[in-house]
Order: C-alpha cells, then sequence, then structure tokens
C-alpha cells in the first residue's frame, strides 16, 4: 500500500489530492478494480479516457487525466502527460528502482539489441550479476524472461528493473527505442551512461518524419543529469547533435573520426573481426565491419565503468555473437548461410557492404520483405539494395500484419529499374523462397536471409504463426543431402 500523494511524487498537478492508501496502478480499463489508480491515456487505437465510467464502475477512486472530466465517484486527477505522469508513479510505486543499479541505456536505429546484449554478457563475464532489457529477451541474470517489446510499458519496465535489484542485479543494460522515449515510458528512469549507436531511415511511419524521429531520440541524452555520461557514434554526423543541449559529461567513438574511444579495422573476414582499439590489438569471432561500431560502444561504455584496458579486451575477445545478428552456418556442401535482423535499408546495406567485402566468396543471394503496417517509403529502397549489392535478390513476405502480402511486394518492385528486375525474383511465399535461395546456391555461395532475424514467427492477420529463418534453412540443407 501506498499513499497517493507518495505515488504521485515530481508529477505536475493542479487538483488537490485526497489522502488515499492504494496498492496499485494500472492504464487497462480491464485490470481497473478498487484501490488501483487508473491512468487514462491517449494511444493510438484507444483512448483510455473513454473507459473512465467503465473504471469507476470496477470501483477505481482516482484516474489520472489529461482532459478536465468529472465522473461520479472518481477523483480525477488532472495532469498535462497522463503517460508521463504513469512513469513517475510507476517509479515511486516501486521504490525508485533505476536508483539503486547502474543503468546504461543504448538508443539508435542499428545496433541497439548487439550492443546491450553484449554487455551484459561482458559483464557477467567479468563476475557482476546484471540485467538485460532487449528485443530479444530480458534477463535477470541468467534467467530468461520473453519480451514482447523493445521497450515495455512504464509500469512492467520499473517493476522489471526491481525485481532486478532485489536479484541483486548491479547494472542494467537496456534498449531505449524511440516509441518508448516518446511515449514517455523512460521519463522517469535515472541513466548512469546513455549510448548512441546510429540514426538512419526508420519508423517513419510513427514519426512522420526525419526531423521528429531525431529530436525523440536526442530527448533522452537532453534528460540526462549532470552526474551521467553519454556516448556518442561521432562517424553519424547526427552523433554531435545527440548531445548538444545534455547536462551529462559527453564522450565519443569512431572508426574514421578523431574520438576519444578509436578503433581500426584490420581485416574483415568469415572467421572474425581483427581491429584495434585504442591503438591495442584485439580479435573477435563476430563478423561485420558494423559490429566493429558495436563493439567499439561496448568498450567505451565499460571503460566509462571502470573496467581496466586489458582486462576488457580479454573478456571482449570471448563475446559470442547475438542471437538473430549476423547469425552465420554452412552447410555440407560448402554453402554459407546468413540470418539477419537487418529490416532498414541502411542495416540490410551495412550487412551486404560486409559479405561483397570478403576476399574469398562466391555469389551472394539475398532474400528480403518488408513488414506489413510499417513505414511504407523504405520498402522500395530495401530492394534496391537487396538487388544492386547481391548476384540474385529474392523478394518475399515478411511479417504482412494486416496488409495484402502481395500489395507490399509490388511496393518493393517499384524500387526496381529494368537491370535489376533481371536479377530478382519475387516469391511470396517465405519458405518457399528460403527454398529457391538454398537451392540455386553453389558451393562457395553466400545466402543472407534478412528481415526476421531472432523472431520465430511470422505475423499474418494478427495471427503470429511459428517460423524460424534459422530452422527452416538448416531443414533445406537437410533435404539437399537427401
Amino acid at each position: 500500500m501506498m499513499n497517493l500523494t507518495d505515488i504521485l511524487q515530481d508529477v505536475n498537478t493542479n487538483s488537490s489530492l485526497p489522502e488515499l492508501e492504494l496498492e496499485g496502478l494500472c492504464f487497462d480499463s480491464r485490470e481497473a478494480k478498487a484501490g488501483m489508480v487508473f491512468f487514462a491515456i491517449p494511444g493510438t487505437r484507444a483512448d483510455g479516457h473513454d473507459f473512465l465510467e467503465q473504471v469507476a464502475q470496477a470501483g477505481c477512486q482516482v484516474a489520472i487525466v489529461e482532459k478536465e472530466v468529472e465522473v461520479k465517484g472518481l477523483n480525477c486527477i488532472l495532469v498535462e502527460s497522463s503517460a508521463e505522469a504513469l512513469a513517475h508513479a510507476a517509479h515511486n510505486f516501486y521504490d525508485k528502482p533505476s536508483e539503486e543499479v547502474e543503468l546504461i541505456g543504448i538508443t539508435g536505429t542499428n545496433g541497439k539489441t548487439t550492443t546491450t546484449t553484449l554487455l551484459h554478457q561482458l559483464f557477467q563475464a567479468l563476475g557482476e550479476k546484471c540485467g538485460l532489457i532487449s528485443t530479444v529477451v530480458n534477463k535477470i541474470g541468467n534467467e530468461e524472461i520473453p519480451s514482447t517489446h523493445t521497450t515495455p510499458d512504464a509500469l512492467s519496465l520499473a517493476k522489471l528493473i526491481r525485481d532486478m535489484v532485489n536479484a541483486g542485479c548491479t547494472k542494467v543494460f537496456m534498449e531505449v527505442s524511440s516509441h518508448a522515449i516518446d511515449q514517455r515510458r523512460t521519463a522517469a528512469l535515472q541513466f548512469d551512461v546513455a549510448g548512441f549507436t546510429n540514426i538512419t531511415h526508420d519508423h517513419l511511419d510513427y514519426h512522420n518524419t526525419f526531423k521528429e524521429y531525431l529530436s525523440v531520440k536526442k530527448r533522452l541524452f537532453d534528460d540526462l543529469t549532470k552526474d551521467a555520461h553519454a556516448l556518442v557514434n561521432i562517424d553519424d554526423k547526427n552523433g554531435r547533435v545527440m548531445v548538444q543541449n545534455t547536462k551529462a559529461k559527453v564522450h565519443d567513438y569512431a572508426l574514421k573520426s578523431p574520438a576519444e574511444f578509436k578503433a581500426k579495422i584490420i581485416e574483415n573476414n568469415p572467421s572474425g573481426l581483427h581491429l584495434t582499439i585504442d591503438n591495442t590489438e584485439f580479435w573477435s569471432s563476430i563478423i561485420g565491419g558494423f559490429n566493429a561500431y558495436n563493439l567499439l560502444c561496448v568498450y567505451g561504455v565499460a571503460s566509462i565503468l571502470g573496467v581496466e584496458k586489458i582486462e576488457l579486451l580479454t573478456a571482449m575477445s570471448q563475446l559470442k555473437s547475438v542471437d538473430g545478428r549476423f547469425d552465420h552456418f554452412n552447410s555440407e556442401t560448402g554453402i554459407t548461410c546468413i540470418v539477419d535482423y537487418a529490416h532498414t535499408p541502411d542495416a540490410l546495406q551495412n550487412v551486404l557492404e560486409t559479405l561483397n567485402g570478403f576476399t574469398q566468396r562466391g555469389k551472394i543471394y539475398t532474400l528480403v520483405g518488408c513488414g506489413g503496417d510499417r513505414d511504407k517509403t523504405k520498402r522500395p529502397e530495401m530492394s534496391s539494395i537487396a538487388a544492386r549489392m547481391s548476384d540474385q535478390a529474392i523478394l518475399t513476405s515478411d511479417n504482412p500484419r494486416t496488409e495484402d502480402p502481395q500489395k507490399i511486394l509490388e511496393d518493393m518492385q517499384a524500387g526496381l529499374d529494368e537491370m535489376l528486375q533481371r536479377k530478382t525474383l519475387t516469391i511470396a511465399d517465405r519458405k518457399e523462397a528460403i527454398r529457391t535461395a538454398i537451392l540455386l546456391a553453389q558451393p562457395g555461395d553466400l545466402v543472407l536471409i534478412a528481415g526476421k532475424g531472432h523472431e520465430k514467427y511470422q505475423d499474418i492477420n494478427g495471427t503470429k504463426h511459428p517460423f524460424d529463418d534459422r530452422a527452416i534453412a538448416k531443414e533445406m540443407f537437410n533435404q539437399l543431402k537427401k
């Protein structure tokens, strides 16, 4: 139980607060009951204000609203943002857990999952119990908790970090998505370090313009305190923009520019990356030039957190690749298959640049699709990159969601000129597309299956059907042996 005044600490309101002891918070009207505070949050599909009568009938005495309303039996507390109020209330309700750990947030278009997962893997290897909040999975130490969003809602987030603190975690590494920042899910969290990987074309179905997308990402750094640290990739032209208004101490990293944390690629091949980091040679089994940035970000964060250089590089050399991120395996016939989450133009280009940069390789077959109900403007760009940078591109279905898969493919085909069309196949059935790519490939060739990575499903009309790119590719390889 907690007093309403304590729950709403740091929440600005002109409403008078009744003296009430309350036992929980909710923002879903179906969970409302006596003893709960209900937060009426406007959403893209529904507005919590439309359910206030239902909430009152369920026994709730208090609702946090951002519209002037009156409902019999319900104390409606007016705030500027119900979503931000929920973030602060959840943080208060769970006794401000982010202040009891070192909280590290990583944001950017690409590299968030890899960087946070590698940081968690690194510090666990260094002997610390740590938490992980990511697209793929949440972890308390080594215990896995299924993940449904890149960044959970504010209430789940506060509870999860409290559970991590109670379990003895000293550090928490989390992906911070633009949606979460915009919806103020992270507004109350006290970050010790915030890292920026890069920013490219993505989520314009939600943010409308790239400028808006950029400003939302920047807000994470704007909100840092003077005791926090900001680490940015300055090879990205917007890296310095991120920290223009931050109060935090600023650090930078780069492969191409002078920076506090500097790396250089010596060799990049199918067996791994050979780098120098701060003038010290380093080898990693993790593949891909783009992963040099992810590893350097890991190095920068760990250095800021006080890990000594040689101990750090030694531990980093043992890090393993992340599920669904440049996940590669070979068939007995000598075909290499790469499963990667690349679902933005920049990510796809980075992966294909790495494959094209391998000194010993055959042809590259790239299978790619685009998600339904998402940013349509990137569809022609994705197909163009796949066709230009591969010997053969196969356009197929990704997660069509509520859209017609054929219409998505037509949008993708619009990015192909006559020459690119000649080296592109279109196969809507993703399993058949994977089968075709593997049948076309010869020993020494590379097959890239892009877009879904770690996902073990295909989302079609609201139903998630079991679908695992890696498992299906291996099934096809096994069939070829017979």
